[in-house]
């Protein structure tokens, strides 16, 4: 999974580009929602967070209000992190979310929920594999993209969208 700033990063962007009707705090709770329970498959629609799956997820639910439209971009968020910016994974990601942290607030105006402030944290050093770079790139390319077109077409070509690329361990 993405880090929870991360997400509210991608949530953020999202929301100043798509000037749309979203009930904020509705959607800011879809976004952080999937990462917040013990049984991350549950919420991800698959094996393990790593794993979303947004064809089950459209199956079961609508993306009729702004709590769904949150929660999908926080699945959308997870599938292209995995199957299209990192090459590799290990338990230093982690870390490397603690390292971003306060650079990906600080540029993307991210405002931690009260509920999730205790969850993130904060260190300085260098990442390990998800670079400033990527993470950036990650969080504009998401916020520019219109979640109902990407809805209906995972719709129509599911293929596509639950085909999963195996990530390098290190």
């Amino acid at each position: 999974m993405a880090g929870y700033v991360i997400h509210l990063a991608v949530a953020e962007e999202y929301l100043r580009n798509n000037k749309n009707n979203e009930d904020y705090n509705q959607f800011i709770e879809g976004v952080i929602f999937p990462d917040s329970v013990t049984d991350k498959s549950e919420t991800h629609y698959g094996e393990k967070s790593s794993k979303s799956n947004l064809y089950n997820f459209l199956k079961d639910k609508k993306l009729d209000n702004s709590f769904n439209r949150g929660y999908f971009l926080h699945l959308l968020t997870d599938y292209l992190f995995y199957n299209h910016y990192i090459e590799k994974w290990s338990k230093d990601m982690y870390n490397d979310y603690d390292i971003l942290n306060k650079e990906l607030i600080n540029k993307y105006k991210v405002k931690l929920p009260t509920k999730i402030k205790n969850q993130v944290f904060f260190k300085e050093g260098k990442t390990v594999i998800l670079t400033k770079e990527i993470a950036e790139k990650l969080i504009e390319d998401i916020a520019k993209m219109n979640i109902d077109d990407i809805a209906k077409e995972v719709m129509e070509n599911p293929e596509k969208w639950t085909k999963m690329r195996a990530l390098k361990h290190i």
